[in-house]
């Protein structure tokens, strides 16, 4: 029993790092690339420096994590440390840009910006990889599992 609940939840936790990796990872390539009607990267720094203020330094790391950052979170390595900076960026998000602008995103164009609700359903799938890790189907787990298994062997019997 203890063995489908671990594969159901690794399961769970590939299909949540795939989907999360994959929709923001286009978002970071419209930050980046200018793909999907995107302002590219330097677009992208006017708008996080100019009109948000954020320092360049700031504007980078978060197109970085964003774009090549969600590639790591799919192939699930460093999923604690990207979740939870994409935590942070998220909430930022939220709090400097969206908040403003209520909850619904801007679907009919009459709102003077987007809101927040998806922001909200990355937080929730962020936090999720945040607490429980990768699982099993992932690079993490290749790397840490290791380690472990060294940690405390079984006793041999003679």
């Amino acid at each position: 029993m203890t063995t489908t609940l671990n594969r159901k939840l690794d399961v769970s936790l590939l299909i949540t790092r795939v989907a999360l990796g994959l929709v923001v990872a286009a978002h970071g390539a419209q930050k980046l690339f200018g793909w999907f009607g995107g302002h590219g990267f330097d677009g992208t720094v006017g708008f996080f420096t100019g009109v948000i203020g954020l320092p360049y330094a700031l504007a980078v790391g978060i197109i970085i994590l964003e774009s090549a950052g969600m590639v790591a979170l799919v192939a699930g390595l460093l999923t604690r440390f990207l979740s939870s900076a994409l935590i942070v960026i998220m909430l930022g998000a939220i709090f400097t840009t969206h908040l403003s602008n209520g909850f619904f995103m801007n679907w009919s164009g009459t709102q003077s910006g987007e809101g927040f609700e998806f922001h909200l359903l990355v937080l929730a799938l962020a936090f999720m990889l945040s607490i429980n890790g990768a699982g099993s189907y992932s690079i993490d787990h290749q790397i840490f599992n290791k380690t472990k298994t060294n940690v405390h062997p079984k006793p041999t019997q003679i």
